[in-house]
């Protein structure tokens, strides 16, 4: 197992009964991690942004919370919410193709880990995948972890 000490976390604000991110952040910043959170700019891309559980949050237009901050991150690790997921490591999301385009900008040089949460109940059997459709490294259910 690797050490992923002072690494950025990539959050989310949980919203329409998404996995509850908030205790697994609070529990990472004590340990100094450090936390950033997505905003969606106004080209409909999304960037993470430094984010602290002292700050204060705005809501963007879809409703969802995001960070004031102006310090662009990068996260090492990004904590992604889903519809639905299948064994294979593909998620469904919402349909607004936000993390399929945030991971495809990343530089090929740049590992990523990407954990969706989830509920087991959220489990198909196959997800129809497209071609821009990115697969998750892992995925953390209440019940168990995939990989």
């Amino acid at each position: 197992k690797k050490k992923i000490m002072n690494k950025i976390i990539g959050g989310y604000y949980p919203y329409n009964y998404e996995i509850d991110t908030l205790n697994i952040l609070k529990i990472l910043e004590k340990n100094n991690y450090s936390i950033s959170l997505p905003k969606i700019n106004k080209n409909n891309k999304m960037s993470f942004y430094e984010w602290s559980f002292k700050d204060p949050l705005s809501i963007n237009t879809y409703g969802i919370p995001e960070p004031i901050s102006k310090k662009k991150v990068s996260p090492e690790i990004l904590l992604i919410p889903l519809v639905a997921y299948d064994k294979e490591l593909n998620r469904l999301g919402y349909g607004g193709g936000f993390y399929d385009r945030y991971i495809s900008s990343i530089p090929f040089d740049k590992k990523i880990i990407k954990i969706g949460l989830a509920f087991s109940f959220q489990k198909v059997d196959k997800i129809p995948i497209k071609k821009y459709d990115k697969k998750l490294d892992y995925i953390m259910t209440e019940k168990n972890l995939i990989q």
